[in-house]
């Protein structure tokens, strides 16, 4: 009779603090510089520098504890983890272990079923980052750059409470969306500012006994975590099933693949000789300073959910998807402030504003077009001033190039023809040219009409208003070329 295993895991999640500058250095973080040009003696390990503490990353680490329910430690250490590879230029890592700036925390995630379960955070520690190793395959050389070195990180360690791979993309995406509302982190994973390495065992349901776990590695998408998270539980399931151990050892998860492979055999802090870091002093996080970061704490999802639902009445489903972005969630409050048209605006986030992100294959982070302009779109098409299909043509400028809309629209003569002298003439035209479907209508082929105002709309050059030509093709008299007057 076959077993039944559960699978066991717990995170590592390493984020890039949004700092201008290196953790211990005044070097830039910015992301795509040429190799080795954002570095110095600091960040490159040279003897004699000395590190100095970028007090932000300090603030970002504390404001994720707090966020994540975290007892912060108000006299936390550096320590210096040591280990030789070709992307550490110093031969140690400077990290923290004995005292963490944040310990004993949870944040809650929703389940499939409605219900909601806590994840465990057993700590968030500052460290610096490593650089980048590049490998040529064709010239079969591995370089090194740098710039990358000394970025600020806090590493997030949970406890093993999740059970399945939709578990942790929930504890991710309720991580990420919290940082991201902190301002703390953008959390690109296809840029590498949030990292998650993957603690997984497996073991008969119903056991009390951890089974031996492997750390799984180069983990750059929720889709690639969760066909890694799959192929690592049947691994190990096989191997337990033919009667052979597993081995605890780090592995590197190869996405084109889907196959993961053995790096290294797994390390414990001893091996990496953990000793207090000499060159920097303890931290000392006052109750004022403390105070400080807590008051400077945004107002989250849940909250903004709630504030929407009765401040502006949308439904559920657009609030839901708003509020998943701080980014989304600003445009729309400052828009809405602006024009007062909460349910017009909610639209164009909904649905324009998604349709060109997904077209463009770009997050919602990417987005560069102000409230202040999208505002001004929604009051030009509630005046009537341009029609809707107009309205969309200009809003993909506002999206790409953020244009003043009504400055874009008198340029290009975008207005909307609501003069029904000036559509006289077109229409009778377009009823003369068309007879038969003028004749379908007549007999009663509704359809007929949509083809006549297709036709009025392109002969005006999509300016006119739509309303106003359906009306006035409905008068059309039975000589089909004689119009009455339009009250």
């Amino acid at each position: 009779m076959a077993k039944n295993y559960e699978t066991v895991i717990g995170l590592e999640v390493h984020v890039e603090l949004a700092t201008k500058t290196k953790i211990f250095c005044g070097c830039s973080t910015a992301f795509g510089g040429a190799p080795n040009t954002h570095t110095c003696p600091v960040c490159t390990g040279m003897p004699g520098s000395l590190p100095v503490l970028n007090k932000q990353v300090v603030e970002y680490a504390a404001a994720v504890g707090l966020a994540t329910n975290c007892t912060i430690t108000q006299n936390c250490k550096f320590d210096r983890k040591n280990y030789f590879y070709p992307d550490n230029p110093q031969n140690y890592q400077i990290s923290q272990l004995y005292l963490p700036i944040c310990r004993n925390g949870h944040v809650d995630i929703e389940l499939e079923d409605g219900t909601s379960k806590p994840v465990r955070i057993h700590e968030i520690h500052m460290e610096e980052d490593a650089g980048k190793l590049v490998h040529d395959d064709w010239e079969d050389v591995s370089y090194v750059d740098f710039n990358r070195s000394g970025v600020p990180l806090i590493e997030i360690v949970s406890e093993p409470d999740m059970r399945s791979a939709k578990e942790v993309i929930a504890y991710l995406e309720k991580l990420r969306l919290i940082i991201q509302y902190l301002g703390a982190s953008d959390c690109k994973l296809q840029e590498g500012s949030m990292r998650a390495d993957v603690n997984l065992s497996v073991r008969e349901a119903g056991s009390t006994e951890f089974g031996t776990r492997t750390e799984t590695k180069n983990l750059n998408s929720f889709s690639a975590i969760q066909r890694a998270i799959e192929a690592e539980t049947a691994r190990q399931i096989d191997l337990l099933e033919s009667g052979q151990p597993v081995i605890q050892e780090t592995r590197r998860w190869d996405d084109n693949k889907e196959y993961s492979y053995a790096m290294r055999s797994k390390e414990d802090a001893q091996d990496y000789r953990y000793f207090p870091d000499p060159d920097l002093v303890p931290v000392n996080i006052s109750d004022e300073w403390l105070d400080e970061i807590r008051s400077r704490q945004p107002e989250f999802k849940t909250e903004k959910m709630k504030r929407y639902k009765e401040e502006f009445g949308i439904p559920d489903y657009d609030i839901n998807i708003i509020t998943d972005s701080k980014k989304m969630a600003d445009i729309f409050e400052e828009a809405v402030a602006i024009c007062n048209k909460p349910k017009k605006v909610s639209n164009w986030l909904m649905v324009e504003t998604m349709r060109l992100l997904k077209e463009h294959n770009m997050d919602v982070s990417d987005i560069t077009f102000s409230a202040k302009n999208l505002a001004a779109l929604v009051n030009l098409t509630e005046a009537g001033t341009i029609n809707s299909s107009v309205a969309k043509e200009v809003f993909e400028k506002v999206f790409s190039d953020d244009i003043d809309p009504e400055s874009y629209v008198k340029e290009h003569g975008l207005g909307q023809v609501n003069d029904e002298s000036a559509l006289r003439q077109t229409i009778e035209e377009i009823v003369a040219a068309n007879p038969q479907s003028v004749e379908d209508y007549h007999n009663g082929k509704e359809k007929a009409i949509g083809f006549l105002v297709g036709q009025a709309m392109k002969a005006m050059k999509g300016k006119a208003n739509p309303g106003l030509v359906n009306s006035m093709l409905k008068a059309v008299s039975y000589t089909h070329l004689t119009l009455p007057t339009i009250a």
